[in-house]
């Protein structure tokens, strides 16, 4: 018995066809499982001050929390204030900063929640070996700031609304100089480690944190001018981003941050971080009564 050649041809193409369908699909997948990312672990954004960064904390910290948590931490390094602006946008999770008015009221106005007190360090001035200001072995900030003032010896200011830069401002409003338009006074609008190779090249004297200052000092050459002021104290907060706020945002997570660098584990983390044998920050994390 014969069958017409084009019907058999179609009934034998049928298996074929289906096969090389499958086929066809088993590639596709293979190809989408080789591109596309795995599901990936949990991972938080955090935004921090240039200085925990520029001083090597996190690099020591976070893959301590890492390894304990598996959670994924993406840092954005910022000043302080523009950090709490990409909270308040629900930008990212978490806050880690050093401007207590600041961080105040962005929690009074609804941006972040469960603020808690980490760390602290001081604030220095710190400039040429020179020192053309003549302001070395001071321990008076606002007199200090005086005298470089007089001197017209270059001033660079962070210029980026940080924590640092708004210790700045305030203590130059203490000591009566309006620094806009004076030739001496360079707004730099750069991240702590810049503004500490700017000075040394230019050079001049800035304000900074101690930590970053012990992390570039090898490198710049810049000597402490003036320390010790009691105004120079430079507490860290951590800071949530409000969930009510931002639903999309990944609180648990920040949570456990949170929770682990104000654990005895994240605290001894701190201390115990030093830069040629200097200890940088200080643990302050004290539960609530």
């Amino acid at each position: 018995m014969t069958f017409p050649r084009s019907g058999l041809i179609s009934r034998l193409a049928r298996p074929l066809r289906a096969a090389g369908m499958f086929g066809a699909a088993l590639a596709v997948s293979a190809t989408l499982a080789a591109t596309l990312p795995a599901a990936h672990a949990a991972e938080i954004k955090l935004a921090t001050t240039t200085s925990t960064e520029n001083s090597g904390l996190l690099k020591t910290l976070l893959p301590k929390f890492e390894r304990s948590t598996g959670v994924t931490v993406k840092v954005i390094a910022v000043g302080s204030g523009k950090a709490m602006k990409m909270g308040e946008m629900g930008d990212v999770d978490v806050l880690l900063v050093h401007a207590r008015q600041m961080e105040d009221a962005f929690v009074a106005a609804g941006h972040g929640v469960n603020r808690r007190d980490v760390m602290y360090n001081d604030f220095i001035v710190v400039g040429p070996a020179a020192d053309p200001a003549g302001v070395a072995g001071g321990k008076d900030v606002i007199a200090g700031l005086r005298k470089i003032a007089a001197s017209g010896t270059k001033f660079i200011s962070r210029g980026d609304n940080s924590g640092t830069d708004v210790m700045e401002k305030a203590y130059w409003k203490e000591a009566g100089i309006e620094t806009r338009g004076q030739p001496w006074y360079v707004n730099a609008g750069l991240g702590m480690g810049e503004v500490l190779t700017m000075a040394a090249q230019m050079p001049g004297y800035t304000l900074s944190d101690r930590a970053t200052y012990g992390a570039y000092r090898a490198r710049t050459g810049l000597k402490i001018a003036i320390e010790g002021d009691a105004k120079m104290f430079n507490p860290y907060g951590i800071i949530a981003v409000n969930p009510q706020r931002h639903p999309g945002i990944n609180h648990a997570d920040a949570m456990k941050l949170i929770e682990w660098i104000t654990s005895k584990e994240g605290q001894y983390a701190i201390a115990a971080y030093k830069v040629d044998g200097e200890q940088l920050f200080f643990p302050s994390y004290k539960p609530a009564k």
